[in-house]
């Protein structure tokens, strides 16, 4: 897994999180934890090697009274594709 931070230079940041298919497996059996567990939680934490980036990522429950701020995509728009055309 990497994760990496790209500054917009106008307040906004990408965070971008790379995973091979065993990550993808193990994420998706820890998604499911949390969601048959709501009050567990788990991170993904950096090795901590070099300048600086991405410390920690937690991935818990949101609560009902939190107000949502992000959304989930779907599929990278490819060369003639549109919104429409994804499945």
């Amino acid at each position: 897994m990497r994760a990496s931070i790209e500054d917009w230079n106008n307040g906004w940041l990408e965070m971008e999180l790379a995973l091979s298919a065993r990550d993808i497996d193990r994420l998706i059996r820890l998604l499911q934890l949390i969601k048959a567990d709501p009050e567990q939680h788990f991170h993904a934490s950096s090795d901590f090697i070099g300048t600086g980036g991405i410390g920690q990522i937690t991935f818990c429950i949101q609560q009902p009274a939190e107000q949502d701020n992000l959304n989930l995509g779907g599929h990278a728009l490819g060369a003639g594709d549109s919104v429409d055309t994804l499945p």
